[in-house]
């Protein structure tokens, strides 16, 4: 009997295992290719696209929670104080790291976003041993290492930190930390976000339109579509992403997160040309490094089903 038990527990966790590996790929594969999506706005100044997602993501998730009869779990969550503080502190992270994307992508620095992205799983490690206590071996520090080598000599190289690559890196890192903490949905979750920043981005464009700033006053049919489907690009990634963070080790989801840098720095390179110089290569072959050690160290360790999941 105890037999049948484990072995039930133990097909349940594989399950819950490559549930959590298809979200996961569903979210870096669609973070990876839509650079190609935020590139026809490029006319149009990030923070203004950044608006209009907020926006058109909130109507998105409102009426997903409506049909699901769940727009009472928001208002549970928006009353429960350690929540609220903790969406808060998510909101503004993820509200930065939208920008800075939309920002790096429309002016013609995907690379920069591909390298913050390959950066993001090594700060995953670190912020799992520093914040949950997550065992780190030592392949995983000497590729935290090289990656950090890798920023330095781009730094050097160029005269200036890549500072929209680190900070994509540090900020969604922790906007992943803070949803895997917080105790709510993924849908819950991301519709308290976008009600929290959207009076922000509502009264931010009022003001652009009154004083007729708005670069959408003169935004073609076309650059409108794109616009109002932003909540798409926006809501499926991070609701699949959400999902995966809750059914996987923290550090187990940043083995799968290669899939988006790996995809915008091919749009970067073969669909939008961007230059890739000699101190590019040396960076970037310093990140690949770091990435294949710690991919490598990181299946090596999860051999067991168990090292898939959460620690309880």
């Amino acid at each position: 009997m105890p037999d049948t038990a484990e072995s039930t527990s133990t097909a349940s966790d594989l399950r819950r295992a490559r549930g959590g590996v298809l979200w996961a790929v569903l979210a870096y594969g669609s973070w990876g290719v839509f650079p190609i999506y935020w590139k026809q706005l490029r006319h149009i100044p990030a923070f203004e696209v950044l608006c209009h997602r907020v926006l058109w993501s909130c109507a998105l998730v409102g009426i997903a929670m409506a049909i699901q009869g769940q727009l009472g779990a928001i208002r549970s969550a928006l009353a429960d104080s350690k929540t609220r503080r903790v969406l808060l502190a998510s909101t503004a992270l993820i509200g930065v790291n939208w920008f800075l994307f939309i920002w790096a992508v429309t002016s013609g620095r995907i690379l920069q976003a591909s390298l913050g992205y390959y950066m993001n799983p090594l700060v995953n490690v670190a912020l799992g041993r520093l914040v949950l206590g997550e065992r780190i071996s030592p392949a995983a520090a000497v590729a935290v290492a090289l990656a950090a080598a890798g920023v330095a000599i781009m730094a050097a190289g160029t005269g200036a930190v890549p500072w929209v690559a680190v900070s994509l890196a540090v900020t969604f890192a922790l906007y992943g930390l803070c949803r895997k903490t917080v105790a709510v949905g993924p849908l819950v979750g991301l519709s308290v976000e976008t009600i929290l920043i959207a009076p922000v981005a509502a009264i931010a464009l009022a003001v652009l339109f009154a004083r007729g700033q708005a670069a959408t006053q003169h935004a073609t049919r076309i650059e409108w579509i794109f616009l109002a489907g932003s909540g798409f690009p926006t809501a499926i990634p991070l609701l699949a992403f959400a999902e995966a963070a809750r059914r996987l080790r923290f550090i187990t989801v940043g083995i799968l997160q290669y899939i988006a840098p790996t995809l915008q720095f091919l749009c970067a390179v073969a669909i939008y040309h961007e230059a890739f110089t000699r101190n590019h290569a040396v960076a970037f072959g310093c990140i690949w490094g770091a990435v294949a050690i710690y991919a490598v160290d990181s299946i090596v360790r999860a051999k067991a089903p168990g090292k898939l999941l959460p620690r309880a």
